[in-house]
């Protein structure tokens, strides 16, 4: 039977009330990570593959023997584990990614990460693995990385255009933070602030200017994938402006072209033929829309900023154990605290739209060394870092020293590309072994 027929009409406020549902509490709110790691053989500093001996699955699977985790499953292939509400799960190049559950402080997830990478370390050992804080392969390109045998990374690799999407799929690693809000107000403002902030928190963790071996002339190769990667889903949304609201966010999302849905356990190809909206008008060869299908259409667009149930900022390069950290409290003391947004807000005030969107092209190759509108991105990046300082030390809880790293980088006008830069052409003679160990022990 045409489903379209037997199931109720989706419309969009169903989709604003999902929004409008995950409203919390000032009490309520906690800050959360999704923290990625490209994972690689130690002896030969390529790669981890899926279905080899000593490869990503049979880690998973040893580990979630070891440590009671359950399998997260597509079809019969493990892509990821699960324990209560943290998984590790993995990314199309078998990137290692771990998402904890949000904590009201900094210092339970570092203490919950820092637990999951002790059980991991020794059966890691055993399977000859390194997990590097990096934001770009160091050694491998996406030609000689398959990716893992999931059915919607199969459809998007086909799907998504841009020179660098295969890049951006199968070779890069990054962090991403999760922060909640209290209405509608309050979420679109700090989307608004994050929007702007981006570029700058990009310049500044910076981190993967080797790639395949070679010095790319980029600080943030990772970034730059982003930016050849399916403008019609990447990005920033929209114009960023101070009326920007739920339904305009939502406009967006209904108005980008649709991947694939799901049902009955299989992905349906739609490969960009239908907008969501066309799809919540006329339907797709007798399927109708629900809300699940708008879910997923969401996850699978991809802004620098994102909107889900809580607000979710997806730009920096993956870094080291104790600048991760620094990602976190900044956007901790910005957006926990309103003072410290309005600081923000006035710092940025001057700026246009076309400023911010420059801004973010620049950024790949110069890092703190661009500039917008005439002005130094070193200078107002200790701003910010100031800003997000005082914010931290009236709350109370001693979360500014997760500052230190990042301000021992920033105050002297350099991110932690320009340290592999400087080594890597100086006492590492551009040795990739080197590099590896570097960005393996930080």
């Amino acid at each position: 039977m045409n489903n379209i027929k037997t199931k109720e009409k989706l419309e969009k406020k169903e989709i604003l009330k999902m929004f409008r549902s995950a409203y919390k509490d000032v009490s309520e709110h906690k800050i959360g990570i999704e923290y990625e790691r490209l994972p690689i053989f130690s002896v030969t500093s390529r790669a981890v593959d899926y279905q080899s001996e000593f490869g990503i699955c049979n880690f998973l699977r040893n580990f979630a023997r070891e440590e009671n985790w359950d399998y997260i499953m597509d079809d019969y292939n493990i892509i990821g584990l699960k324990q209560g509400h943290d998984t590790i799960t993995l990314e199309p190049g078998c990137q290692v990614e771990f998402s904890v559950e949000p904590k009201k402080t900094i210092d339970e997830l570092k203490n919950k990460i820092e637990d999951l990478d002790s059980k991991m370390k020794p059966i890691l050992n055993k399977f000859g693995i390194q997990l590097l804080n990096y934001g770009v392969s160091p050694l491998s390109t996406h030609k000689s990385i398959s990716l893992i045998p999931k059915k919607r990374y199969k459809i998007m690799a086909k799907y998504l255009w841009g020179i660098l999407s295969d890049v951006m799929m199968r070779e890069t690693a990054g962090i991403q933070c999760c922060i909640d809000f209290k209405d509608e107000e309050d979420a679109m403002r700090k989307f608004r602030i994050a929007n702007k902030l981006t570029p700058f928190m990009t310049a500044m963790f910076a981190n993967s200017p080797i790639r395949g071996g070679v010095e790319t002339g980029y600080k943030s190769f990772r970034a730059l994938s982003w930016l050849n990667t399916d403008n019609d889903r990447c990005g920033f949304v929209g114009q960023i402006d101070d009326n920007c609201s739920f339904e305009d966010y939502v406009d967006y999302v209904l108005d980008s072209p649709m991947i694939f849905i799901n049902r009955d356990s299989d992905a349906i190809a739609l490969n960009g033929k239908i907008s969501f909206n066309q799809f919540m008008e006329y339907g797709y060869e007798g399927y109708s829309p629900d809300i699940e299908d708008f879910q997923l259409h969401a996850n699978l667009y991809f802004p620098e900023v994102r909107l889900r149930n809580f607000v979710e900022i997806r730009n920096h390069d993956c870094v080291s154990k104790s600048l991760y950290l620094s990602i976190l409290a900044i956007y901790k003391g910005i957006f926990y605290d309103e003072i410290s947004m309005d600081e923000i807000e006035e710092l940025f005030k001057d700026y246009t739209y076309r400023d911010f969107s420059e801004l973010r092209y620049n950024v790949p190759k110069n890092a703190l060394s661009s500039r917008i509108s005439g002005h130094s991105v070193k200078d107002i990046v200790k701003e910010i870092l100031y800003i997000a300082e005082k914010s931290l030390i009236g709350m109370g809880t001693g979360e500014e020293k997760y500052l230190d790293k990042i301000k021992e980088y920033s105050m002297n006008g350099i991110c932690p590309a320009d340290i592999i830069i400087r080594n890597w052409n100086g006492l590492w003679n551009k040795d990739i072994k080197k590099l590896i160990k570097f960005v393996s022990e930080q």
